[in-house]
């Protein structure tokens, strides 16, 4: 006998009281039910005989159960066509979800909240909801019991023809002060992502842990003006578009783990503002020197401009756009500055940053490593510009022709891409940094963190394809033993110089995240990690651990 069905019988009893969760009371439209028998997926099931598809078969003898020990779980019924919702009715096993929210969706992508609670108690939530939608999912935010959570039957009512919600994105943040707490998974991973073993408070604690000596190593307040920074003794500057980038992203994500984040995103966020690029003054002057002034220039990068503009999204949905800097505004202006000046226009390609134009030798060169798919999708919607779908789809695509072409045995990609506009390839030599311009070196160091984000949060076939495809090789390369990861390669695979450091090992925990297959793998990298002290000559690859960390642990999030 299952160790919680003595429970089922006490679940009956918060039938009257799950009636009254959040106000909300029981539907008496006589809407039909349209659930029944649909296709169904879950992001897990605790085992055989608990599958998705027996929350809405029509019997409350039979249930769902997701995997136990995971606060962040959801069931999603597919209604086949876009639905008027009008009630969801959720019938509760023992194990119950003490917060969760329901949702619909026109395209199983974009999500839209119709209930929410955080006391939830059990039982039987009759509630009436008002939304649209091709699909509707109850995500577990909280649970009720040390299991799971578990659905005897997902009923939802409604009728055919329901016009898709129009996307809006949250300017105002939830009455706790916090839009995505760290630590609160709001938003699931795609199906089957891994995360390290263990439970998730112990991972969080050794996030937060890393985060505070990445701080304390790190983050200055430098030269006065109210301004943050975060110091890259180990590049041409003390101070890159790159670092403050990575620094945005970050302490928006550790909101609710460091109660100093908002403070600093703010002094990250003047430095922009006070830092212009002399070429396009709504994105960031790639480099500054020791008193803060920019220098060779003052023009842009694109690589520190796509994680500043992603970071100020992040910003407005932790705390709203209505205190010291207008988050949402100043998102918009800097996204909008990318398009214009920082795309290559023939091939909807990144170019290198604002300085280069049509006619100069770098026109056609690409950096791999700035290819961030989950960016483009948050540009989108923020802006509602149908560009960036296209722009990511460029970018998506030439992944696979250069894997395909290139790196058939291992899916490296190179630092730089050249020839963009017929015939795209790795150069043959220098073209900017170092004769390894056209091989896996300290560029595309970070091209699995940067395409896994993407798989781990959409689901996304051609960055699921890519990731794997990448995961695959490193295990056999390595011997599935982190410490065989080396500084560079050949894209055939053949290492080119010995050695070992975070930018490299820790971006291959995210593409272990999309393979089911590889959880033994997926913690090695995470102890390796954990076992990895932080180097305070190099931001760069403490910078790319610690978000891989956030990103592994769940935590990691598209706005």
């Amino acid at each position: 006998m299952d160790r919680r069905s003595a429970l089922a019988a006490v679940s009956a009893a918060g039938l009257v009281v799950g009636l009254l969760v959040a106000g909300t009371t029981s539907a008496t439209a006589a809407d039909p039910l349209v659930s029944q028998g649909k296709a169904v997926t879950a992001s897990s099931v605790e085992g055989a005989g608990l599958e998705a598809a027996k929350a809405v078969d029509g019997s409350t003898t039979t249930r769902w159960a997701s995997a136990e020990g995971s606060d962040s779980e959801w069931l999603r019924v597919d209604l086949g066509s876009a639905h008027s919702v009008s009630r969801v009715r959720l019938n509760w096993e023992a194990a119950y979800a003490r917060g969760y929210r329901v949702q619909t969706s026109p395209d199983d992508s974009v999500w839209t909240d119709v209930f929410s609670t955080g006391t939830g108690d059990g039982g039987v939530d009759d509630l009436t909801v008002s939304g649209s939608g091709r699909y509707v999912r109850v995500l577990g935010t909280a649970r009720g019991t040390q299991w799971g959570y578990s659905l005897w039957e997902l009923e939802v009512y409604g009728v055919a023809g329901g016009n898709p919600p129009t996307t809006t994105t949250t300017t105002t943040p939830p009455s706790n002060g916090l839009g995505y707490a760290f630590g609160s998974r709001k938003t699931p991973y795609a199906a089957g992502i891994l995360r390290p073993s263990g439970t998730t408070s112990t991972l969080d604690a050794a996030v937060v842990n890393y985060y505070q000596r990445w701080k304390s190593a790190f983050v200055r307040q430098n030269c006065g003006n109210g301004w943050c920074q975060v110091i890259s003794p180990d590049a041409d500057h003390p101070y890159v578009a790159e670092a403050q980038g990575y620094g945005m992203v970050i302490t928006a994500q550790m909101a609710g783990a460091d109660p100093d984040a908002r403070k600093i995103f703010d002094g990250l966020v003047k430095w922009k503002i006070d830092h212009p690029s002399s070429i396009n003054r709504d994105l960031l002057a790639a480099e500054q020197d020791v008193n803060c002034r920019s220098v060779n220039g003052g023009d842009g990068a694109t690589d520190g401009d796509m994680d500043v503009a992603y970071g100020l999204l992040l910003a407005d949905r932790q705390w709203g756009s209505t205190g010291a800097h207008n988050y949402k505004q100043l998102a918009i202006r800097h996204i909008n500055a990318i398009k214009a000046s920082e795309v290559n226009p023939s091939t909807n390609l990144l170019k290198l940053g604002d300085w280069s134009s049509a006619g100069d030798q770098y026109y056609y060169l690409s950096r791999s490593s700035d290819w961030m798919a989950d960016h483009f999708r948050a540009f989108r919607k923020a802006t509602g510009d149908s560009a960036w779908d296209t722009i990511r789809a460029a970018h998506q695509n030439l992944i696979g022709q250069l894997q395909q072409n290139y790196a058939p045995n291992t899916g490296l990609l190179p630092d730089f891409v050249e020839n963009t506009n017929s015939s795209p390839r790795p150069p043959a030599g220098q073209v900017l940094e170092s004769v390894n311009d056209g091989k896996y070196y300290w560029n595309a160091c970070r091209v699995p963190w940067r395409i896994g984000a993407d798989a781990v949060t959409s689901g996304d076939s051609q960055s699921l394809a890519a990731s794997r495809k990448l995961n695959t090789w490193v295990k056999s390369k390595t011997g599935n033993n982190p410490a065989g990861i080396a500084i560079g390669y050949q894209l055939n695979g053949t290492q080119i110089s010995g050695g070992s450091a975070a930018a490299f090992f820790a971006p291959f925990a995210v593409v272990a995240a999309t393979d089911p297959g590889s959880q033994a793998w997926l913690d090695a990298l995470w102890n390796r990690m954990l076992q990895t002290p932080i180097d305070g000559g190099s931001y760069f690859s403490a910078s790319i651990q610690l978000q891989v960390m956030i990103t592994v642990t769940g935590n990691h999030w598209v706005p």
